[in-house]
């Protein structure tokens, strides 16, 4: 099975260790990286300042409700960079709100994953998730941000 290097933005503490925890228990193939900002995201996709020997992620996890640069901006700016717009984002919300699903969608998310409030579940949606792009996808070649 292939691994692959995955970029969770999640500024929620209990969703993060939700997220680690199904990546541990559950040894799912890919190696997760963290960033709890918008900003501290588009630093390391563009590999600047302290991310600047980051690994390019395969995936990204993209929480909606960041400080700062939220996660409606990051996905506008990964889908709007011609060397970053073949990346994979998968948002990953609480909002049931349709104007949120929608936007995201419009932005060009690949999905959209509503967090459960069971920690099973939740588990459960994950390792679907990483099963999927790891196993059944097949994932666009190298991103280059030039």
């Amino acid at each position: 099975m292939n691994t692959i290097d995955i970029l969770l933005v999640e500024d929620n503490d209990g969703d993060i260790h939700l997220i680690e925890r199904a990546f541990d228990s559950r040894e799912l193939p890919g190696t997760l990286h963290v960033v709890q900002t918008g900003d501290d995201a588009l630093d390391w996709l563009y590999q600047r300042d302290a991310f600047a020997e980051a690994p390019r992620p395969d995936l990204v996890l993209l929480d909606l409700n960041l400080p700062a640069t939220d996660g409606q901006d990051v996905l506008k700016e990964i889908k709007s960079d011609p060397g970053l717009k073949r990346l994979p984002v998968i948002i990953l919300t609480s909002s049931q709100a349709d104007d949120d699903l929608a936007d995201a969608y419009t932005k060009y998310a690949n999905a959209c994953l509503l967090k459960p409030v069971d920690p099973e579940e939740f588990a459960d949606r994950i390792q679907s998730l990483v099963d999927f792009w790891v196993s059944t996808a097949t994932l666009p070649p190298g991103i280059d941000t030039g």
